[in-house]
């Protein structure tokens, strides 16, 4: 059981409350529709003191079936090797009758999931058609992918059963007939379905005493536990069966104290063995170092550096290398014009002798 004292239930007021609810639901019903009125939930409303750090499922077995036998169950099962949709679905048929389970009205192997329910107005048909859904554990991870968001949006995931277990019957009646609450990280309240309205009054108080105790037990939270029970049906308001003792507030502010001091004691042990490490590995030394006051030197101020003045375009021209490798250029011979009457041939110039 969870840390903290917790009252029990009292029996008296669970059936004082729970003939109030069934005759308030037999004065809203008539002759007529008092047949419909018996498929109406009964639930438990838990309102607790924190809340959770983590999300948990909690699978609650109850002594008495929570709901009637006109629910339509729908299995899904996995796609056995070398047979066909028809031979896979009458072999787990076969295999229900011979287990003596009778509660499965629908069996849909995976491959026919994954093709005939694809389109989205398939997927909302199919999840209006049945009352509740079970799946083999073997395909249980594939689902999510196929069934899509408003499954799991309005709590109508499949839920896990076995299929190669010895006590077959027994595993899916307990999954069928139980509950599951769910404690989500994000408040303090949640809901769970222990009993319709077609239920005596005995069998929904031993219902409800059965599903508080399963729930207590296993909630994983330290301290109080239990703030409020109420139980309440769909067109009801909620009537309480339980009020924690104010009492559990101080003891609440204890534990919460002690969570304190314990981790400021966690937080003082880690800095002393931070401080002896650093002791040992002469860490300490270099420290005191750093932390001597350093002495003052004055600041000279800069000199201002000389502008550098930019060549001209000309200059670049005069200091850029002359490219090598390129042969002069030989200056063409002037083209003397021609005067008139002038020959071709060249005329050579007599010299005279020397003697």
């Amino acid at each position: 059981m969870a840390d903290g004292v917790e009252a029990p239930l009292d029996r008296t007021q669970v059936k004082k409350a729970v003939q109030a609810l069934q005759a308030f639901l037999k004065s809203k019903s008539t002759g007529e529709s008092l047949f419909l009125d018996e498929t109406q939930q009964i639930s438990l409303l838990f309102t607790l003191w924190k809340i959770p750090k983590k999300a948990h499922t909690i699978r609650i077995p109850l002594p008495h079936g929570q709901r009637p036998d006109t629910d339509e169950v729908c299995l899904f099962t996995r796609d056995e090797p070398n047979m066909t949709s028809e031979q896979t679905q009458r072999f787990y048929k076969k295999l229900l009758h011979e287990r003596g389970v009778k509660n499965i009205t629908e069996i849909i192997p995976y491959k026919v999931l994954r093709t005939e329910y694809k389109p989205h107005e398939a997927k909302r048909r199919l999840m209006g058609n049945f009352d509740m859904f079970l799946s083999d554990d073997r395909v249980r991870r594939l689902l999510p992918s196929h069934l899509g968001k408003h499954f799991y949006q309005r709590k109508r995931e499949p839920l896990c059963v076995n299929l190669q277990s010895k006590h077959l019957a027994q595993d899916i009646h307990r999954v069928i007939q139980g509950t599951n609450l769910k404690v989500t990280n994000k408040g303090c309240c949640c809901m769970a379905r222990v009993a319709h309205a077609g239920m005596t009054t005995d069998e929904m108080t031993e219902n409800i005493e059965a599903a508080v105790q399963t729930v207590m037990a296993k909630l994983r939270t330290k301290g109080p536990v239990m703030k409020l029970i109420h139980i309440k049906s769909q067109t009801s308001v909620a009537l309480p069966i339980y009020t924690s003792d104010m009492n559990h507030l101080t003891v609440l502010e204890d534990t919460e104290e002690q969570a304190r001091t314990l981790k400021k004691e966690k937080a003082a042990a880690r800095k002393e063995a931070r401080q002896k490490k650093t002791e040992a590995t002469g860490e300490v030394e270099e420290k005191d170092k750093e932390d001597k006051i350093p002495q003052l030197v004055p600041i000279g101020t800069p000199s201002k550096k000389p502008k550098l003045e930019t060549p001209s375009k000309k200059q670049l021209l005069e200091k850029a290398p002359k490219p090598t490798g390129m042969k002069k250029a030989r200056k063409a011979p002037k083209k003397h014009t021609r005067k008139t009457g002038q020959t071709d041939f060249k005329v050579k110039r007599k010299v005279p002798k020397v003697k």
